[in-house]
């Protein structure tokens, strides 16, 4: 049984693909989740391929809006997931921030599964990675946030880049670790 887990939160085409609307460094992010996903999926083949059970769950987060709050309308363009789950993998449907807010039972189906950490990548910083976060931390599991592998729009007053550091500090300050992303490997 895997006994960490691998969210990407809210990698979807209107953050993260299109041109009109995507986050500022969405390709980072976007490469960034691609190697991770690759690293984790070869890891889980390899431990399958020899005779064990996968080493990681993962979990891809995805938010949905009502058409009058957003563009995250499900079965649209803009919700669509840029990575695609595969069959092994978990996906978490969101309406809120938080992961678990929306979701009241996925902190025990994640213990029931085994899962004592969760490692999080995704968009965006201020938002849904701190809110997801939070909720980690708050149901006791370990969190790991990958500096590099998350990311937000500019704000009035900060860049999208001063964002991310703050947010990593305040979760830090909470006791999640903050590891480059290309530091970790599953």
């Amino acid at each position: 049984m895997p006994s960490c887990a691998l969210f990407v939160i809210d990698i979807q085409k209107d953050l993260a693909a299109i041109p009109e609307t995507r986050i500022p460094d969405a390709q980072r992010v976007c490469d960034a989740a691609s190697k991770i996903l690759d690293n984790a999926r070869a890891a889980n083949a390899q431990a399958v391929a020899d005779g064990h059970k996968p080493d990681w769950l993962i979990a891809f987060v995805q938010h949905e809006e009502k058409p009058e709050s957003g563009p995250l309308v499900k079965d649209t363009e803009p919700w669509e997931l840029v990575f695609q789950p595969q069959a092994d993998e978990m996906l978490i449907a969101k309406n809120t921030e938080g992961a678990f807010e929306s979701n009241p039972s996925l902190a025990k189906t994640l213990r029931d599964q085994g899962i004592k950490c969760i490692v999080i990548c995704g968009i965006q910083s201020e938002c849904c990675v701190l809110s997801t976060s939070k909720n980690v931390l708050d149901a006791g599991f370990a969190v790991t946030i990958l500096k590099g592998a998350h990311s937000t729009y500019n704000g009035k007053t900060k860049t999208a880049t001063d964002i991310e550091r703050e947010v990593e500090q305040e979760l830090s300050d909470k006791g999640a670790k903050v590891v480059d992303w290309e530091q970790w490997y599953p």
